[in-house]
């Protein structure tokens, strides 16, 4: 149960912890202190909803075929370890966290609304969320340990930003920083992929 947790915190710690359009937005509400514990949890809300369609929709489909579950285990790994060398490329390039520093309070509605823009409107979302961690999760001994785990790992993350980010801010605009945590993301991706490919 514990391995199947960890592998779920592991996997989606690694892929929602990189610079996008979802961290920005909750990164610049949080430093605006504008609804951002609205949208943090409206973040999370969101991927543990679709990683659970993810995860249980494609259990019971690939518990009805040996081979599809084959061809999902290799090719879960060829996306982790091409993630990982992503993760490599990144930490080799200088980058940082640019938030959005607008001032003025818009109402919560209009808050949440672009919130659901920047997490649903984003394809990206569909392939890491529901296909990637998904599928990976279907395969994991505990399904359920697995969302639970990377339940954990979107609640860490969102809540880090939405109440850490003024705090964060100074560090998050780093490029060292970020070249220390797509290092770290890339070592996760190369362990899970690893576990996936040695799997009996």
């Amino acid at each position: 149960m514990w391995q199947s947790y960890f592998n779920g915190l592991i996997v989606t710690a690694g892929l929602i912890v990189a610079i996008g359009a979802q961290n920005a937005f909750v990164l610049a509400q949080s430093l605006r202190r504008e609804h951002h514990l609205p949208v943090a949890a409206l973040c999370i809300l969101c991927d543990i909803i679709l990683v659970s369609v993810g995860v249980f929709g494609l259990a019971a489909v690939l518990a009805r075929s040996p081979l599809l579950l084959e061809i999902t285990r290799w090719g879960g790994a060829a996306f982790l370890l091409y993630y990982g060398v992503v993760a490599l490329r990144r930490a080799a390039r200088p980058q940082s966290l640019k938030e959005d520093e607008r001032n003025g309070s818009r109402p919560l509605r209009r808050v949440l609304l672009a919130a659901l823009a920047v997490t649903l409107l984003n394809p990206h979302v569909y392939l890491d969320t529901v296909l990637l961690i998904g599928t990976l999760g279907a395969q994991q001994p505990e399904p359920g340990a697995y969302t639970l785990g990377a339940a954990s790992a979107s609640t860490m993350w969102f809540m880090i930003l939405a109440l850490g980010g003024a705090w964060l801010a100074p560090w998050l605009a780093r490029p060292l920083t970020w070249r220390l945590i797509d290092l770290g993301v890339a070592a996760m991706m190369f362990a899970v992929a690893a576990q996936l490919i040695f799997a009996a």
